[in-house]
């Protein structure tokens, strides 16, 4: 199997963001699984673990969302960040950016949420409680760029609490996301002779974990650990292209 990128040659230290005693904080690229994959050769936890013999990752991140990411270096860590997440007191903030134009001010979506091992659904018969607040961050030619805060924690209650929103995130055509073309912004676009078919700006989910903030462990609990993940490159060029062509 081929390493995407985004991974090949990735080094752990490379993506660290904050250190301290007790937690690790990174920045996931895409295209990494955060625990072990069987169809992966390396994955973040194994990374971690080399880097730190006792690391534990805190939560997860689907493979193709990048972004921000709790690590423990011990298990009283661990578990105080595994509370925290029960008692929904710790904040995670992402950004996505979704098909349609959208002026959201702070939506409550707060529709039921009913998963599978793979895949989850809005369903107000059989769905759990689930809630997402959405805010319009930046408004493009046919995209919005939305930051999202998800209170409670189900599968990939991001992209289903959007859609439902008809704010379907870009290039997740299994939650109804269409690809973003440059074609599709860019006045008389031609595709350059003797090149392959369009490819669009972004490849994966366009979906990122932007910052997290949470109350550090034992004597330093007082303390909030806040800490915000740059995007990454094809988030960035995507973002970038948006605004070009408006």
């Amino acid at each position: 199997m081929t390493m995407h990128k985004y991974v090949k040659g990735l080094r752990f230290e490379d993506i660290i963001l904050k250190e301290n005693d007790h937690y690790i904080v990174i920045n996931k690229p895409p295209y990494i699984s955060t625990l072990e994959d069987r169809n992966d050769p390396i994955d973040i936890l194994k990374l971690a673990k080399e880097y730190h013999e006792d690391a534990q990752v805190c939560h997860r991140l689907d493979k193709e969302t990048s972004g921000v990411l709790v690590i423990a270096k011990h298990q009283e860590a661990y578990r105080h960040f595994a509370i925290l997440l029960e008692k929904r007191q710790v904040k995670k903030v992402y950004h996505a950016v979704v098909n349609g134009i959208h002026e959201f001010g702070n939506l409550e979506a707060d529709q039921p949420i009913y998963s599978t091992n793979s895949k989850s659904r809005v369903d107000f018969r059989q769905g759990k409680p689930s809630l997402t607040l959405v805010s319009t961050l930046e408004s493009f030619k046919k995209h919005t760029l939305v930051k999202c805060f998800p209170v409670s924690g189900r599968l990939h209650q991001i992209r289903v609490h959007l859609a439902f929103h008809e704010a379907n995130i870009g290039c997740d055509p299994i939650y109804g996301g269409d690809y973003i073309y440059l074609s599709d912004l860019k006045r008389n676009f031609h595709l350059g002779k003797h090149k392959d078919e369009e490819k669009p700006l972004i490849e994966r989910v366009a979906l990122h974990a932007h910052s997290i903030a949470f109350h550090n462990f034992g004597e330093d609990e007082s303390e909030v650990v806040e800490v915000e993940a740059p995007y990454p490159k094809d988030f960035a060029v995507l973002v970038k292209q948006l605004r070009k062509y408006l």
